[in-house]
């Protein structure tokens, strides 16, 4: 055939820098701290209660499409005890193929082609092909370095809205830069939506992963918001189960009803046996989350101290799997060049940040490595880039 074969929204995207990365990993036998999955499974008690579903033959057909009742209820449960937000699980919750889906669902059902979308840049990779495959116009604003961290400038953002502008994308904790953003900044985002009548979709799947004193605050909790917010979230990140793709949007009847009519034909059901699972997950005690985050706490200062150690700059992370480095304190200046000799070099497999910009030369000093890994396992890695870069 002479005409293209993929779509022309689609042509800017191929093979997904995780997919080269980890597979670049397989055939080094390099460690893979790129890709943002654990490399233990989470709690057992949760295993085990995938396992009775199973045994017990709830889930292993259709589920129902908004999702298990008794997961919806727990998503209900868990957004009222953490942040007390009030959902109703028939109406104002939909359970969901992991938070990618939710992302994609929304985009789709909410965005009208030409629509402008607003994305704080760097962003998570899916982000910029459900725009694209909805029909709409991303905007990138730019968290810029700040210190040992990343900031929003609000000014940015209130220039990038125009009368195109359909919604806001927003992650927060933000993947890849880790930046966690405040009450204030949250505050003038959820005011500007307020002005200019926009949607926000929130990714919020590394929810309980915040360190040091930092707070996650879910828009939906500011005035205004809560009825013009769509809330995402997952279990793969909180509980170490990335596989079983569990996971959900709360918001307005009204705006769950328009992401269903777009989810309901993606993968309709999915992940039967697991929502039943996740369902228990939800209700663990605080001792787990609280555990959980500072086992992740502990872990960052590892991998931050050893990178630190290696020759790298550093940006510490106040949430998320990630910690962010730049490469020209090592007389290096290709991110992406960068990473994929890092494995021959040190035997370490890294992201390069470049990857989740439109401004790319934005990116191009910087590298991602994740922490979500056994403390033998990164202890290692750490030792591997002195080794290879220490002077």
């Amino acid at each position: 055939m002479t005409r293209p074969l993929l779509n022309r929204r689609l042509a800017e995207f191929g093979t997904t820098i995780f997919a080269e990365m980890s597979a670049l990993a397989a055939r080094t036998g390099a460690i893979n701290l790129g890709q943002g999955f654990p490399d233990t499974d989470g709690p057992e008690e949760i295993r085990e209660a995938a396992v009775r579903a199973l045994h017990d033959g709830r889930g292993n057909q259709y589920p129902p499409g908004p999702g298990v009742p008794e997961l919806r209820r727990a998503v209900a449960d868990h957004q009222r005890r953490f942040y007390g937000l009030g959902y109703d699980p028939d109406t104002e919750v939909l359970v969901t193929a992991g938070a990618t889906e939710a992302i994609a669902a929304a985009l789709l059902a909410l965005v009208e082609p030409g629509d402008e979308v607003i994305a704080l840049e760097p962003y998570y990779d899916s982000y910029a092909a459900c725009i694209a495959m909805a029909g709409g116009t991303r905007v990138p604003v730019t968290l810029r370095p700040h210190g040992d961290s990343y900031v929003l400038d609000l000014d940015e953002l209130r220039a990038a809205v125009t009368d195109r502008t359909r919604l806001i994308l927003l992650n927060t904790p933000h993947n890849p830069t880790g930046t966690v953003l405040t009450r204030a900044e949250l505050t003038a985002v959820a005011e500007l939506a307020v002005e200019r009548d926009l949607l926000v979709v929130t990714d919020e799947v590394y929810e309980h992963l915040v360190f040091d004193g930092a707070e996650h605050l879910p828009l939906a909790t500011l005035p205004g918001m809560r009825e013009r917010t769509v809330t995402i979230s997952s279990a793969g990140k909180t509980f170490s189960f990335t596989g079983w793709k569990v996971g959900w949007v709360t918001s307005t009847q009204e705006l769950v009803t328009a992401v269903r009519s777009a989810k309901q034909f993606l993968t309709y059901v999915a992940s039967g046996p697991f929502q039943y699972a996740v369902a228990e997950a939800l209700r663990l005690p605080d001792t787990y989350f609280n555990a959980f985050r500072e086992d992740l706490r502990a872990k960052r200062d590892l991998l931050c101290t050893g990178l630190a150690d290696a020759g790298f700059g550093v940006f510490r992370p106040a949430g998320t799997y990630f910690v962010t480095a730049d490469i020209r304190p090592l007389g290096e200046s290709d991110g992406i060049g960068f990473c994929r000799s890092l494995p021959k070099r040190a035997g370490v497999v890294a992201i390069p940040n470049a990857v989740f910009y439109d401004d790319t030369e934005a990116g191009t000093p910087y590298v991602r490595f994740a922490f979500c890994k056994r403390t033998e396992v990164l202890m290692d890695a750490t030792e591997r880039l002195r080794t290879a870069f220490a002077h």
